[in-house]
């Protein structure tokens, strides 16, 4: 497998994905600047965590004009497989590449904790190793990660079934209680219709080695590769 991590001005988790990426899960991995444009040769493109240019505006909002995300817009349309962590998330939204917005945390503050997202679907390329109804312990952090749509757009993201993760309790239960940011629908991560685009808010790459004290999020990246192997 063939992967790429993109580089913004402001990315602050770059080094941890690259690690899992490469050390962890032996792909091939490079980084690319935000300002690259060839990513035709991957298999697999990651935006990761941070504040790209600071979070001015709106996050997510001033990094969906970088050149890259022209070449992650096509790449995805042609079916390549696309993972947004926390503000990658965020730039996949600004970028219309997946639907939805993120506003500010109900509780209005930075969030620094670990969470339970339980898995909604396994039929995807980011989640083909686990089973429906697994509970992932993942740290999220984040100001802005309170995922909303309109009521018609929820609609179609439900019927579609793009949701791939909702915050629950370590039993899988989805409420109002387990729900540390107030996202719509406990959404925790989505994909496009096409099923090759994730986002999502808790950070994979932060529960991926025993050191780091789980290896919950070690099973999205095994999913991709997994996915990827049986494709060729």
């Amino acid at each position: 497998m063939k992967a790429g991590v993109i580089v913004f001005p402001g990315s602050n988790c770059d080094k941890d994905t690259y690690r899992v990426l490469s050390n962890v899960i032996g792909a091939e991995t490079r980084y690319l600047w935000h300002q690259d444009t060839q990513i035709d040769d991957l298999d697999l493109v990651v935006l990761p965590g941070g504040f790209s240019y600071g979070d001015y505006l709106r996050t997510g909002a001033i990094a969906r004009f970088s050149p890259i995300m022209s070449s992650v817009k096509k790449f995805a349309a042609n079916g390549g497989i696309v993972l947004g962590i926390c503000n990658g998330f965020q730039m996949l939204l600004e970028a219309r590449i997946l639907p939805g917005v993120m506003i500010p945390n109900r509780s209005l503050r930075f969030i620094c904790m670990q969470v339970y997202a339980s898995v909604q679907r396994n039929d995807t390329c980011f989640t083909s190793l686990s089973n429906v109804g697994d509970v992932l312990e993942i740290p999220i952090a984040h100001f802005e990660g309170n995922f909303f749509a309109p009521n018609d757009i929820l609609k179609d993201i439900e019927d579609n079934r793009q949701v791939v993760l909702r915050y629950s309790d370590a039993q899988g239960n989805v409420s109002d209680e387990s729900n540390p940011n107030g996202s719509i629908n406990n959404i925790a991560g989505l994909v496009n219709k096409a099923g090759n685009v994730l986002g999502m808010m808790p950070h994979p790459e932060r529960s991926s080695e025993k050191i780091l004290g789980s290896e919950y999020g070690r099973i999205i990246f095994e999913s991709i590769l997994h996915s990827i192997l049986n494709s060729e």
